[in-house]
């Protein structure tokens, strides 16, 4: 299992597995330590580490645990009163996630995924948050927020606002546009948006309008999650070892023929793979001009 994990990670273009394995992770790890407590009878442990992953609707809370803001989507539902293990809400969550998640990483990649899945997931926390902070009809300083709903919603708006003709097919009722699939759920959240569940369902509102924005600002060019990925690859780079600068000397050659040479010169194998994960994994646009030149020449043999 820990290799099939290693190697999902690897993987180019599967940010959908490695956020749905994340989460489980998350969810088997505070389970055992639900059991645990629960047996021990010492619900401090549980809550203790719980609560670091629950969204607070009290404006205090939130100023002590300000990362809840993004915590709460790797997290689902545990109560440790009654003993319910929100395994439903895991599994519908993550359902819904991989489809429209899958779809999304074949047309824009798995960095754009990570960068809506994130800024949904904040979108969400902040509109539950203000919500509850500034309507009175919401206020409610005991109430927390927990799960990737937001997040999913984010994404399977940001899929449908991509590709709204496309169909997924479900039983029952055969192929229907995703956009029509989307459009529901966020009426069902609206509406419920007043019942048990009004913040998990303001969270939807909230990060399905993130999704949507996240796509037209795309189109027009301007990607809101170049800071995630930034974030993202200066954090991989801590644990990856830098190669060591080996350093050769070679005759010096005239202009004319260092130029022909160089436009020759044929991109090995390994280049040309790592060129093409990285057209899968940013875009075509993403790549420089020698890289370009090396793909165009390849093209030719």
């Amino acid at each position: 299992m820990l290799d099939e994990f290693k190697n999902a990670f690897q993987r180019h273009n599967n940010a959908h597995v490695q956020l749905i394995i994340i989460n489980v992770v998350v969810f088997v790890l505070l389970g055992v330590l639900f059991v645990t407590a629960k047996i021990s009878n010492s619900p401090y442990i549980f809550q203790s580490v719980y609560d670091q992953f629950t969204l607070p609707s009290s404006m205090e809370a939130f100023v002590r645990r300000p990362w809840t803001l993004l915590t709460y989507a790797f997290a689902h539902l545990y109560d440790y009163n009654s003993g319910h293990v929100g395994i439903g809400h895991i599994f519908f969550n993550l359902l819904g996630f991989y489809w429209f998640a899958k779809l999304f990483v074949e047309y824009l990649g798995s960095d754009k995924l990570i960068a809506v899945y994130v800024l949904s997931a904040i979108a969400g926390g902040l509109t539950y948050f203000l919500i509850f902070n500034t309507i009175p009809y919401f206020k409610n300083d005991y109430a927390v927020l927990v799960g990737a709903s937001a997040a999913v919603f984010g994404v399977m708006t940001a899929a449908a606002t991509l590709l709204p003709d496309y169909s997924f097919y479900l039983m029952f009722f055969g192929p229907i546009k995703i956009k029509y699939i989307a459009g529901f759920y966020i009426l069902i959240s609206f509406l419920f948006s007043v019942g048990e569940n009004a913040g998990g369902n303001l969270a939807h509102l909230g990060g399905a309008l993130m999704g949507f924005i996240y796509i037209k600002q795309l189109q027009a060019g301007v990607n809101w999650g170049t800071w995630i990925t930034v974030t993202i690859e200066w954090f991989k780079g801590l644990f990856t070892a830098k190669p060591k600068v080996k350093i050769t000397y070679r005759k010096t050659e005239s202009s004319s023929s260092s130029k022909a040479t160089s436009k020759n010169a044929k991109a090995s194998q390994e280049e040309i793979d790592s060129i093409l994960d990285k057209i899968n994994d940013r875009g075509y646009e993403s790549l420089t001009k020698e890289e370009k030149e090396k793909l165009f020449n390849a093209g030719k043999k």
